[in-house]
């Protein structure tokens, strides 16, 4: 698991952004192929400076990790945080379609917090 929560909110966020989710497929549609700011520069069509901002934002969240070669830096999934993010997505999910016992009375159900 991930040494540090998920924040869903922010995970939301980061992933709304089209170029960020570009980002994500082309290194996860890759895994066995490693690339550095100027690699995903090239296959996206963006400048290096607007990629090195995506990354930052993707590592602030925990998305992706980086592996340093010399003076390069090339850039992975971090497929432990994508894992966590997933379940707790279906667990979202599962609980928003499950119906509710105490018809939302929410005083007289012992959870509370569902």
């Amino acid at each position: 698991m991930t040494d540090r929560p998920i924040n869903m909110v922010s995970m939301f966020k980061v992933l709304g952004d089209d170029k960020r989710g570009k980002i994500i497929r082309m290194l996860a549609s890759n895994a066995d192929e490693v690339y550095c700011v100027s690699d995903i520069a090239k296959k996206i069509g963006i400048s290096q400076p607007a990629v090195s901002q995506h990354i930052r934002i993707l590592k602030s969240v925990g998305l992706l990790e980086e592996n340093r070669r010399g003076y390069r830096v090339f850039y992975t999934i971090n497929l432990d945080v994508f894992r966590d993010f997933k379940n707790r997505i279906d667990e979202m999910f599962k609980k928003a379609f499950k119906k509710c016992p105490y018809d939302f009375s929410c005083d007289q159900c012992p959870h509370r917090n569902c």
